[in-house]
């Protein structure tokens, strides 16, 4: 993220509402020993310190809103009146969301009688004269028309800078005529009526036409659509008061100076013992903090420190409620014995075919620290097959499937080769744009401190390094292949996933003949629909996540943590990089070699006849065997019986 800093000064503006409710809806219900519903201020307070850490800003400030009701309330008494009320689990958050931010020692800014987005816009506007550029961490396209020279925007889940180019490609409009095209549109989400018959694309094309709404509404009668110019004409006051509730005020009284919002060095003592009064076991780790003590080491710059930590050894984050399972104990905690049979009723395996419903699965994953990955091809040869989707598991039975190019033709035919992407498929599914799923996907396959989890990972590692497939470099990773030939190396049966969920889990996975059928019959994966294709793929990476649970802590009881961390994972991606790359081949002197090897076998074929006395093919057992001991009279050995 340190790209988006730019040489001046800089002011990152968080938009606190909005993380809360991404956060809310990105986790499993989480509670204290007490009761207290916490996972949105879990995942804010997780979100919260890696942005703050990854970006390093000169200013900072966490914006927040203050109540529903504000002076566009008096302006459209309709606005927002058709929201719900926020889910009871959520409301007892808010004020510990707040008191996070306090912890994290960040300036926290609201103003009665108006939105965080006018907060946003009045600092955004302050800071820009005051020389300072703005950075926007929100994925609100209603903030998208404060973006201009040094205002940009970051999209938090989706790691995505907004500027001018990608307002556009949003709106069809530059930024300064976002607000224009929102007054035509509308806006369901907030109650804002727009005018009737007229959506964003429609905007767009009549503000590139007329210049601004005053224009448009001016010159109404112009318009040939005659439905559309009725609607125009009818509802002009509808558009100007639209316009009004969506435009941002940045007049807005700020309740601290520009000054104010200088980014203060985080008081260690304070936060640590905030994580500790909200069980947030994980986040102590995090920042180094010792579990059993008031928080009395800080560091000295009061940086957030640590790198991934051996899930063995750490706790749960906190004390999950029954649909979020404990994300492991101590170490030797769990039996070495098969564990109970899973309950399908238990598994919710998620079909994940739109951008936001992948956010908040990765924003869940980054918050958390570990996932289970794995990828569903068009062949068995990494080297040459194309990748079709991927699964991922949260927690056991939270798995989803992200399906990237069902549909697709396979190449010449083949079931198990790559796709032909040159061809029209003849199926088109509902799915997000591969460079779109890929882009969102990288970032947190590649973060550090995120651990990828799979199940002969090389396989999965090699496939994603090529640039056709995304060119990630999946790391760190656990591999519970090696975790089970670590432990239990001369195991009867393999290690493969199949026979492990049988032996540990009493569970009978679903088999690929099962969905794509078998021999002359059988047909490519990638052809199948993703909804059939769902459980196949979810269950993989839901049974590899239980797995790893049952062998990780087993590293330590049974003495040979050291030989898989030492010998069998560092070698994962070493491999998968090698396979990938290959060797270099001189073809000059291997065409030399070719032509010397036929020419040696030409010529001993050659003197073989001559000594035979006649032409036979000595590939032939029958006639090599006529020739040596019929017509050569050699002796041959006893053929033994069998049976």
């Amino acid at each position: 993220m340190r790209g988006f800093m730019a040489e001046k000064g800089r002011l990152v503006l968080v938009d606190g509402s909005g993380y809360i409710f991404r956060a809310f809806h990105a986790l499993p219900p989480m509670t204290r020993s007490d009761g207290t519903p916490v996972n949105a201020v879990y995942g804010f307070t997780a979100m919260l310190m890696k942005l703050v850490d990854d970006l390093a800003p000169d200013h900072v400030a966490v914006v927040f809103d203050v109540a529903r009701k504000t002076f566009r309330s008096d302006i459209y008494p309709e606005y927002k009146a058709n929201r719900s009320e926020p889910p009871e689990e959520l409301v007892p958050q808010f004020a510990l969301v707040r008191a996070a931010t306090e912890a994290l020692s960040l300036p926290l800014l609201e103003a009665p009688g108006f939105e965080a987005d006018d907060l946003i816009a009045t600092y955004a506007r302050v800071a820009e004269e005051a020389g300072l550029a703005t950075l926007i961490v929100s994925s609100d396209k209603d903030l998208m028309q404060l973006v201009r020279g040094d205002i940009t925007m970051l999209d938090p889940m989706k790691q995505r800078r907004i500027g001018a180019d990608e307002v556009f490609d949003r709106f069809g409009v530059p930024p300064e005529k976002v607000v224009d095209v929102q007054a035509l549109a509308g806006d369901s989400t907030d109650n804002v009526p727009g005018v009737p018959g007229i959506g964003v694309k429609t905007a767009a094309e009549l503000i590139q036409t007329f210049g601004d709404l005053d224009n448009l509404l001016a010159s109404a009668d112009n318009i040939k659509q005659p439905k559309r110019r009725e609607n125009l004409i009818n509802f002009a006051e509808q558009a100007r008061i639209s316009r009004q509730l969506v435009r941002l005020r940045d007049d807005a009284p700020m309740p601290l100076e520009l000054a104010a919002l200088s980014t203060p060095p985080r008081d260690m003592d304070r936060l640590t013992a905030f994580l500790q009064e909200q069980e947030f076991k994980r986040l102590l780790v995090r920042i180094g903090a010792d579990h059993g003590h008031n928080g009395s080491g800080s560091d000295h710059n009061g940086k957030i420190g640590g790198a991934v930590r051996s899930m063995a050894a750490s706790a749960s984050p906190l004390s999950p409620s029954p649909s979020a399972p404990d994300l492991g104990g101590a170490a030797g905690s769990v039996s070495q014995s098969p564990a109970v049979a899973l309950d399908p009723v238990t598994t919710q395996y998620q079909l994940i075919t739109d951008i936001d419903a992948l956010a908040g699965f990765l924003a869940a994953a980054t918050a958390q620290g570990f996932l289970a990955v794995d990828t569903e091809t068009s062949g068995l040869n990494a080297a040459a097959a194309d990748l079709v989707g991927i699964s991922m598991a949260l927690t056991p039975g939270n798995a989803c499937y992200v399906p990237l190019r069902h549909g697709a033709i396979a190449e010449n035919g083949d079931a198990q080769g790559g796709l032909d992407f040159s061809a029209e498929a003849p199926v088109s599914y509902q799915q997000i744009p591969f460079d779109t799923a890929m882009a969102m996907l990288k970032p947190v396959f590649e973060d550090p401190a995120v651990l990828k989890i799979g199940h002969n990972l090389k396989y999965d590692s090699h496939i994603l390094l090529w640039p056709r497939n995304g060119g990630v470099k999946l790391g760190p990773v656990d591999d519970t292949m090696c975790l089970s030939y670590v432990l239990d190396g001369g195991r009867v049966g393999g290690h493969s996933m199949d026979h492990l969920a049988k032996h540990w889990l009493d569970y009978d996975t679903i088999k690929y003949s099962d969905v794509c059928g078998k021999g002359a019959k059988q047909v490519a994966f990638g052809t199948l629909a993703p909804e059939a294709a769902l459980d196949y793929a979810a269950e993989d990476a839901d049974i590899t996540l239980r797995l790893w649970h049952q062998f990780k802590p087993r590293l330590s009881t049974e003495r040979v943590a050291s030989v898989y961390e030492r010998l069998e994972r560092p070698l994962i991606p070493i491999l998968a990089e090698m396979e990938a790359s290959g060797i270099t081949v001189d073809r000059g002197i291997l065409a030399r070699m070719s032509n010397d090897f036929a020419s040696r076998m030409a010529a001993l074929q050659a003197e073989i006849h001559q000594l035979a006395g006649e032409d036979f093919n000595i590939a032939s057992p029958k006639q090599l065997g006529e020739i040596l001991f019929d017509k050569m009279g050699l002796q041959g050995g006893k053929k033994a019986k069998t049976g």
